[in-house]
């Protein structure tokens, strides 16, 4: 007898071609490896990730808003991979709004022979493969990432993700969001490139690995210890 769950995802892209058959395929596997993962318990100055921001056309994916850009950066070893960046344009037919383009840099030109989203997706999750995502007030970029990864996979979004807030709730003692900007200038991080995605992926990692150094003077050692002292606030 066919699995009925599995029956209906066949059925479901049954129509797919080849190419994007082989982006499920790959998609399937990787989430089976990020269920593998143990990483709460990985200590933190060991703690391997992928920090990553999007630039989108505005704050509702499901009222049509897309993403425009993605940055990373890989964290190895307590270190900043600056070298192995990843960035991208996706290509969009909405017209961008002036406020848009002038926040980011981008123009509708830009975007005229980018990437389809599609393609975009899965060169950033074969750059990120089964590491844990970090990013500066994550709730964004999550609920971009879910829709986008339903709409083109017919998958769930299954990257553990993790938010500098966080930390900065433990070190700052503040419930309060903070800019980004305001977070790099408190711990003396040079503000560049604000608005782009790339440059804001850097920024978070270079704030992502202070915090981590301070929570650790706190008694924090792993991922479990920083939501267990958040649970106690």
């Amino acid at each position: 007898m066919v699995n009925e769950p599995w029956k209906m995802i066949r059925n479901l892209f049954g129509g797919l071609s080849k190419e994007n058959s082989q982006h499920l395929a790959y998609m399937r596997q990787l989430q089976r490896e990020i269920a593998a993962n143990d990483i709460m318990n990985m200590p933190l100055r060991r703690l391997n990730a992928v920090v990553f921001d999007i630039e989108t056309t505005g704050f509702y994916p499901e009222k049509g808003d897309q993403i425009l850009s993605i940055g990373a950066v890989k964290i190895q070893n307590g270190e900043l991979l600056e070298n192995e960046s990843f960035y991208t344009l996706i290509h969009t037919s909405k017209t961008l709004s002036d406020e848009i383009a002038l926040l980011t840099g981008i123009k509708q030109e830009h975007l005229a022979d980018a990437p389809m989203i599609t393609d975009a997706l899965m060169q950033f999750f074969k750059y990120v493969k089964d590491l844990p995502l970090i990013a500066h007030h994550s709730s964004h970029e999550k609920k971009f990432m879910q829709q986008v990864c339903w709409a083109n996979f017919k998958t769930p979004f299954r990257h553990r993700l993790f938010d500098t807030s966080f930390l900065y709730r433990l070190v700052e003692q503040e419930e309060r969001s903070i800019k980004l900007e305001d977070c790099c200038k408190r711990h003396g991080i040079e503000v560049y490139n604000r608005h782009h995605a790339l440059g804001d992926a850097i920024l978070t990692a270079k704030l992502w690995l202070k915090y981590c150094q301070d929570v650790e003077t706190l008694g924090c050692q792993n991922m479990n210890d920083v939501y267990e002292m958040l649970a106690k606030k």
